[in-house]
């Protein structure tokens, strides 16, 4: 091919050489009207374009056969047919006869299946090293909506059930796969399309896949169509796109980091329906995001969880699945992978899983290719993991440190100069939502050449129209924003700190239009505490900034400023109609704002920090969260720490964390089916509750957790049964609601356990709950064993006829405590009524609230019966 296209090159060389300015001047005019395959080259590379530089654009944009043609063609039509002729006869004597005719979709399909395996049969690491995609990737967790609470192995069968029927039976043309950073979501998408042109997926619906990468579209210069990027896929421009756009319904657009368009945009332009229309890429990105760009075809995106507002509404009614990272069975299978030793691989695994918090974190595929790099320098050196790590932020500065620590003695102080200065590069990037950088950008900070260039960025060849753009990009976009908020921490020195890239443009502003800035909020975060200030201090041989851990944490405390908490009696705000038990599923996005805030102080690890932030905080509300595993770790840990009179509620949240389908072997099975005696004879303890690692945390000596409500949350039995745990110690809970849950008999029963217990201290409790009369009846049999309760409210609950007997015994009882009991919505008969009256003549200290009783007795008539 290299021949032809040098002969082609020279060819037309020769024949635009044969033109005069005049001649040159007509041919570049019609040049810009010949369309081929609907898409023609801009004026605007046209224009002051001399003849090298016309040949250069005819062969990047037809390929060297086709552009013969094209030149052929538009020297016959700017009236130059001499010219025209001989090029035909040179190309005839050098060549020989054209070409054959362009491939069909069919025959081309072969050829770009095979150009896909040779391009993406290896993938970089983060240290530029290329691997075999085949032997590095291990498998994913992957839990699909609306099965969330299950997660699948990510084979051959949960990619292609990715694109499978919904339950309407109709085809899915976005399916969004979305997870934190470093989870993996970019491997398995390249997995995706690895797997497709080797024939593993998708193969009776798909002719033809497409990675992009929105980053680099949002970033590329100028203009362009949809019909151009999919040439640029392709292994030469010969490639059949417009029977390609005429099946558009067989196409595949992976798209990476769709994140990148919550970007704000100057204007709002119209969307593009025409694929040979040029545009800015974010207009062909969002056209295809919204289908108004061939509708038909199919898009796999990958996201950083659920994306919220205006790149939400863009997407047409995704199919969302999780990627939930490595299960435990896969983190040992990554170890091996990676280090293709299996005595070192094994000894790297041991030593990481006896640090159960730095173990835990390796089911973030990121961190784990971190330690596994960090462990095999310290193996190296006949060393091991040297240190506890208990956040993502540790395991990046651990491997930071491990940077610094591999470089001589007398390469140590400019090595910090350069991560220094590094930093900077990656703030400005992360600020500006950039992230390549050019040559120039790289000198203003004279880190070209630099030691660091080679060890946190990555250099890539762009072709341009006229020559090779270089760019630079740091090894993974996770390393950016930590090294960005990095840089915060570090004093500049010699340079003034740049006004637009204070801490200020980092936390402020508008929460949508900050979510690119979420992960390095975190690292921020992480960064502040003690232990990480003095570790950047020694390894960066100077004074972390003080002032900003202040400014910080005033900004976490004044996000609760205009947010004071709900007063007690404000139970109708979600009271539900009764009959609507299951209506906890509703429909709009995870309303994960205060998770995220949460996120960041779990970071810091510091509980001096986190209880002092939480001071402005009087009161957390999660709405529609559907809590992960780690999820309820950083509720807990915050919970743990929180100050005295914290309030929590919950609110339609998903407490059911997602695991891992597990397979019993058939053995096993066997002995179940039968009921072996031995599994009869041992009896096993319950499992733990999705809630168990937050009523820990709540008995916790330091927890300061005064009010818990739960609201349509759905309490199984099991959660019941740690809740009521925690209500025998939790040292300072003294309110309790729990709103419309689906409780069963048996877990409210439980849960008035627990609260009759003689360490209890519930002074306030709030049930709204239909049904469950008999177990309600159970829990007002135990109100005289509340030690410290003295309001009861129990609006909207259907009492039976024995529920209120056994009430108004309990409440004429000399030795009940209540002081309060709200009966709001209960429906009551008038001898009921005439029983509660008697009950608030024979106890004059007990307010009853009903609509139907007299709430404000005289005192004079109180105190003569007193008497």
């Amino acid at each position: 091919m290299e021949p032809r296209a040098a002969a082609a090159r020279e060819l037309l060389l020769g024949a635009l050489e044969d033109l005069s300015q005049e001649h040159l001047k007509r041919f570049r005019h019609k040049l810009r009207d010949q369309r081929v395959d609907g898409r023609n080259i801009p004026w605007g590379r046209l224009e002051g374009a001399d003849t090298l530089d016309l040949v250069e654009l005819l062969v990047r944009f037809y390929g060297p056969e086709r552009a013969l043609d094209v030149a052929q063609k538009t020297l016959q039509r700017a009236d130059v047919r001499d010219v025209a002729a001989r090029l035909k006869e040179r190309r005839l004597q050098s060549l020989g006869p054209s070409s054959p005719a362009q491939l069909s979709v069919s025959e081309y399909k072969k050829k770009y299946r095979e150009h896909v395996l040779r391009q993406h049969a290896k993938v970089k690491e983060r240290d530029a090293r290329s691997v075999k995609i085949s032997k590095r990737f291990t498998k994913l967790l992957i839990a699909e909506e609306p099965e969330a609470e299950r997660a699948r192995r990510s084979d051959t069968h949960t990619f292609n059930r990715l694109f499978g029927r919904d339950e309407e039976g109709e085809r899915r043309l976005t399916v969004a796969l979305q997870g934190p950073a470093g989870i993996g979501k970019t491997m398995a998408a390249r997995k995706i399309l690895y797997d497709w042109a080797a024939g593993k997926l998708y193969h009776s619906h798909v002719d033809f896949a497409f990675f992009l990468s929105c980053r680099e579209l949002l970033e590329r210069p100028g203009t362009c169509s949809l019909a151009d990027l999919i040439l640029d896929q392709c292994p030469d421009r010969e490639a059949p796109v417009q029977q390609m756009l005429a099946q558009s319904e067989r196409l595949l657009f992976i798209l990476d980091g769709v994140d990148e368009m919550l970007a704000p945009e100057p204007a709002e332009a119209a969307p593009c329906r025409n694929p040979h229309e040029a545009a800015s890429g974010a207009r062909v990105l969002g056209s295809l995001l919204s289908k108004e760009l061939l509708p038909a075809a199919r898009l796999l995106v990958t996201r950083r969880g659920a994306t919220p507002g205006r790149l939400q509404a863009r997407l047409c009614s995704p199919q969302c699945a999780e990627v939930c990272g490595f299960s435990d069975k896969d983190r040992k299978k990554y170890f091996y992978k990676f280090f293709q030793d299996e005595w070192k691989a094994e000894h790297a695994y041991r030593s990481v899983k006896e640090n159960e918090m730095l173990f835990s974190l390796c089911f973030v595929p990121a961190v784990c290719w971190i330690v596994c790099t960090v462990l095999r320098q310290q193996l190296q050196r006949g060393q091991d993991l040297w240190r506890a790590s208990k956040t993502t932020t540790s395991v990046y500065l651990l491997f930071v440190a491990s940077v610094l620590r591999s470089a001589p003695a007398a390469d140590g102080a400019q090595l910090q100069r350069e991560l220094r200065k590094l930093c900077r590069l990656a703030r400005d990037g992360v600020l500006g939502g950039r992230a390549r950088f050019s040559e120039e950008d790289l000198e203003r900070l004279q880190l070209c050449g630099a030691k660091v260039q080679t060890q946190f960025l990555s250099k890539k060849e762009m072709p341009g129209v006229l020559e090779t753009e270089v760019t630079y990009q740091f090894i993974d976009q996770s390393f950016q924003e930590f090294l960005a908020a990095l840089s915060y921490l570090l004093e500049d020195e010699g340079a003034p700190r740049a006004a637009a890239g204070g801490i200020e443009a980092l936390l402020q502003g508008d929460p949508e239009l900050r979510g690119h800035l979420k992960l390095t909020t975190r690292f921020l975060f992480g960064l502040l505490s003690t232990e990480r200030m003095c570790e950047i201090e020694r390894h960066f041989g100077c004074t972390a900034s003080e002032r900003v851990k202040q400014q910080v944490l005033r900004w976490v405390q004044d996000q609760g400023q205009g947010c004071p908490r709900a007063a007690p009696e404000g139970t109708e705000e979600i009271l539900a109609p009764q009959g609507t038990e299951e209506s906890e599923e509703e429909e709009g996005e995870e309303l994960d704002s205060p998770l995220e805030l949460l996120y960041c102080l779990y970071e810091t690890q510091e509980d001096a920090f986190v209880h002092q932030a939480l001071r402005g905080l009087p009161e957390l509300v999660l709405e529609r969260v559907h809590f992960s595993r780690m999820d309820l770790a950083v509720l807990s840990y915050c919970v743990r720490c929180c100050p005295a009179g914290q309030a929590l509620r919950l609110v339609s949240c998903r407490l059911a964390a997602a695991q891992e389908k597990k397979k019993r072997s058939l053995m096993k099975r066997l002995q179940g089916s039968l009921g072996g005696s031995s599994s009869r004879a041992t009896e096993r303890k319950p499992p733990g509750s999705p809630l168990r690692p937050l009523c820990e945390a709540m008995i916790d000596r330091q927890c300061g957790l005064n009010s818990l409500t739960l609201s349509r949350c759905k309490l199984s039995d099991s959660v019941c049964r740690d809740l009521s745990e925690a209500l025998r110690e939790a040292p300072a809970l003294a309110e309790l609601g729990l709103f419309h849950n689906g409780l069963s008999e048996a877990g409210l029963r439980v849960l008035s356990e627990g609260l009759a217990s003689p360490q209890c201290r519930v002074q306030t409790l709030r049930v709204q709950q239909p049904g469950l009369q008999e177990a309600l009846q159970y829990m007002v049999g135990k109100l005289q064993q509340i030690p410290a309760l003295t309001t009861l409210d129990l609006s909207g609950c259907q009492l039976s006829g024995p529920a209120l007997t056994c009430l108004y015994t309990t409440l004429k009882c000399p030795g009940c405590r209540l002081q309060t009991l709200r009966l709001t919505s209960v429906e009551l008969s008038e001898q009921s009524l005439q029983e509660l009256r008697a009950v608030e003549t024979a106890n004059p200290r007990l307010v009853i609230t009903h609509p139907a009783l007299d709430v404000h007795p005289k005192p004079p008539k109180v105190s003569i019966s007193a008497l």
